[in-house]
């Protein structure tokens, strides 16, 4: 019998938990991965959208993240099915696609992204979720098929309409609120409580609700606006990003110590 893959932010939400995570941008050596591990973080958002990420440094975190218990979920670039399968044959644990419009692009995810008989991914050799070993075929696609993660973002007015359509496609586990390209696209740039932004999020959370997917949220910031969203329903929570993290510490460490040499 073949081993059961981890997958902590499945694990987490599966328990009805929320599974934080953290965007990885700026990184760039596998200790990253231990790193948010021990930050406290469930999952890496491998950004590749956005930033300037190797392929390789990508495949290379996300073996490093498997083997300390973090998951390593990457964020291809809008269409990336190559790369989304490269990735996750060197590693990854999950695909998230940016600015899914509409059922038929989310479908397009499933069939690039997992194995039939559920989508139409090709088998390559040996993976390192099962540390290269020489494994049952059927059994193997089947375990990577379960643990794995895909992930569908909606992130304009368009896609929130049509959130029921997506939610219900078959192999989606996550529809996530992209908030900051959303509110954007409302018209309302970083007002994340905006009314607008809480009715996009009720109606994805009903959707989600309604076809037994996770409700995901990405780009909030304030603790009282996450708040309200973890309410709603929201398990797979990006907690921020490391650019974000290094500047919030680095400056307050700065200024604890400016203050405290001018009162020398």
């Amino acid at each position: 019998m073949i081993r059961r893959l981890d997958n902590p932010a499945r694990e987490r939400m599966e328990k009805g938990d929320v599974a934080l995570g953290v965007g990885i941008v700026q990184g760039r050596t596998v200790d990253i991965a231990v790193l948010m591990k021990t930050a406290g973080y469930d999952w890496l958002f491998l950004d590749l959208e956005h930033g300037a990420m190797a392929i390789d440094t990508c495949a290379q975190i996300a073996v490093a993240a498997n083997h300390v218990g973090i998951a390593p979920i990457v964020r291809v670039p809008i269409g990336g099915y190559g790369l989304a399968t490269r990735l996750l044959d060197t590693g990854a644990m999950g695909i998230t696609m940016p600015h899914v419009e509409t059922a038929g692009e989310a479908r397009e995810l499933v069939d690039n992204c997992r194995f039939p008989p559920v989508g139409h991914r090709g088998i390559g050799g040996g993976v390192p979720q099962f540390n290269y070993e020489a494994i049952n075929l059927g059994e193997a696609v089947e375990e990577l098929n379960r643990s794995m993660l895909l992930i569908a973002m909606v992130e304009t007015p368009q896609a929130i309409e049509r959130a029921d359509e997506i939610a219900a496609v078959e192999g989606i586990d996550v529809v996530m609120i992209g908030t900051n390209d959303l509110a954007l696209a409302m018209g309302v740039p970083q007002q994340f409580a905006h009314p607008k932004v809480v009715a996009a999020y009720e109606t994805v959370a009903a959707a989600c609700s309604k076809h037994g997917k996770w409700l995901g949220s990405g780009g909030v910031r304030e603790p009282e606006h996450a708040q309200k969203y973890v309410a709603m329903g929201a398990q797979f929570f990006l907690a921020g990003q490391d650019i974000g993290f290094m500047i919030a510490g680095g400056t307050a460490r700065a200024r604890i110590l400016r203050e405290a040499v001018a009162k020398a």
